[in-house]
């Protein structure tokens, strides 16, 4: 995972726990809307065209040392969220806190070596990629690469489609689209 002077990847920075807790956890609304906007199409656009005006390349999935994980202000409500919907979010991260979910990126390795036995195997059973275009995960390096290989691990791979504009939270983003995707491709199944 990479990292530099001034920032570690997400995933680094997710390690030591009680830290990025202590940050979630001060507020957790301002958490999940920060989370739920800059990751999503709209988020990510205006991130793009931040760093494009300021002539920067934005650091994907980097923590600047100096200042945590979420950006400063409060981000606006992303257009398929409703305020009442980020408040019950919040309410429940309120209630049980952020150690459950970050406690499965210190598990990373842990996960490899549970799996470690699939290594090599082909996934052959028929399937269809659909991700965001504006996915952050899609821009991670070396991502671009899998995504265009994906029919050496996935050989029955019908079709790998890319929802313009459609950040990482697929399913809340586009449910119409990925519904339509997903009904098309289960008739073109046999029986």
């Amino acid at each position: 995972m990479p990292q530099t002077a001034d920032a570690p990847f997400y995933q680094l920075y997710f390690q030591e726990p009680g830290v990025a807790e202590a940050e979630f956890e001060k507020d957790p609304r301002r958490t999940l809307g920060a989370m739920l906007y800059g990751a999503s199409g709209e988020g990510t656009a205006a991130i793009r065209a931040l760093a494009a005006n300021s002539g920067q390349t934005p650091g994907v999935g980097m923590v600047p040392r100096n200042g945590g994980w979420l950006p400063s202000g409060v981000p606006p409500l992303p257009s398929r969220l409703s305020a009442a919907d980020l408040d019950l979010y919040a309410g429940e991260f309120a209630r049980s806190g952020f150690r459950g979910p970050l406690n499965y990126y210190r598990n990373v390795d842990r996960n490899w070596e549970l799996m470690a036995a699939f290594d090599g195997v082909k996934v052959t059973v028929p399937a269809l990629y659909v991700a965001g275009d504006h996915d952050m995960v899609v821009a991670f390096p070396g991502a671009a690469e899998q995504i265009a290989n994906m029919k050496q691990v996935v050989p029955l791979l019908r079709e790998i489609r890319m929802l313009p504009g459609c950040g990482h939270w697929t399913q809340q983003e586009r449910p119409a689209e990925v519904n339509a995707e997903l009904i098309a491709f289960l008739r073109s199944l046999p029986n």
